[in-house]
């Protein structure tokens, strides 16, 4: 067995089965591949996911309470493979990424993961083109960080590693790519590219999702070094919606000049960010729908980053 597909799952068997027929179409020789679905869905053991009997598909439930780093690192106890392909249960993948990831990876010895460019129609809504352009802030570059959702490795990359952090709800990736990047080189390729069929569609569902994003933000600084760029990131939310709720604060007892001040420093640095991501989708999206997009954004990780310091933050689906 020369490729192991690993999925952790929860609901949604509509997009795991179209994940799994994107793999089904792969262009290399199917039966070099194996596929293992770790569940938190008992159900799905009475769903058909897989019409292609030539592909090994394994399906195995955990407990509830098990992190998707445990879902995943138990996917590799249970995996044939010489190289583990990561994926998350709503990704479909372009035909050629599976011989692609194997050519990325063997190009240098000094890379040791690789991932593939995300797309998104061209009638997608502008939150989903948002999401697809912040993916694509560098491509076809040795990167600092890749998404989990769709990374490409050796077995024997994966135990130097040490696997996933399990104690970590969510920012799994980040702490998992950031110890990567101490062995060897991250490498986001165009060569192969997939689609985020569950990407964020909707305002109100993406504020929700922040906020379960946002629960290991705090958690997942210790025990890695966080790069210069990167604090802004961890700093700028919180400190937004403190100044926004200042500014608030300010204007009902009167203090207009002092409120508007605050409420200055918080919209700054939304409209920074919104110019660079303006920039970065070559001015195809509106300024209007990016604005929107960080107005929604910065409060829901502020939001979950507090959260997540006094309670675990739970989620239907991944």
């Amino acid at each position: 067995m020369q490729v192991s597909f690993i999925i952790p799952h929860k609901g949604r068997f509509e997009m795991l089965m179209q994940t799994l027929q994107s793999i089904s179409l792969q262009s290399c020789d199917v039966q070099e591949i194996e596929v293992i679905v770790v569940s938190q869905t008992p159900e799905i053991q009475h769903q058909t996911l897989l019409q292609d009997p030539s592909i090994k598909l394994l399906v195995c439930i955990r407990p509830e309470n098990d992190t998707i780093s445990a879902l995943r690192n138990y996917g590799v106890t249970q995996a044939q493979g010489l190289y583990l392909a990561f994926l998350d249960a709503d990704i479909w993948l372009s035909n050629n990424w599976t011989q692609q990831m194997i050519a990325e990876i063997s190009v240098t010895q000094d890379r040791i993961i690789s991932s593939a460019m995300q797309i998104c129609e061209d009638d997608a809504p502008p939150l989903e083109k948002i999401r697809t352009s912040l993916s694509n802030a560098e491509i076809d570059a040795d990167v600092a960080f890749l998404p989990g959702r769709n990374l490409f490795l050796t077995k024997a990359s994966f135990d130097k590693i040490g696997g996933f952090p399990e104690h970590l709800i969510t920012c799994e990736d980040y702490f998992f790519t950031d110890q990567a990047a101490k062995l060897g080189k991250l490498y986001y390729t165009s060569a192969a590219t997939y689609i985020h069929l569950g990407e964020d569609k909707a305002y109100k569902a993406m504020f929700d999702k922040e906020i379960w994003r946002g629960q290991s933000n705090l958690q997942s600084i210790s025990g890695r070094n966080i790069p210069l760029r990167e604090w802004p990131s961890f700093i700028a939310p919180p400190a937004i919606l403190l100044m926004f709720s200042l500014s608030l604060f300010l204007l009902v007892f009167g203090q207009v000049p002092l409120a508007t001040m605050a409420f200055l420093v918080a919209v700054i640095p939304v409209f920074v960010y919104s110019l660079r991501l303006y920039a970065l989708a070559d001015k195809k999206i509106r300024f209007v729908h990016i604005v929107k997009f960080y107005i929604y954004y910065f409060p829901a990780r502020a939001i979950g980053t507090v959260l997540g310091l006094f309670k675990s933050i739970g989620v239907k689906t991944h």
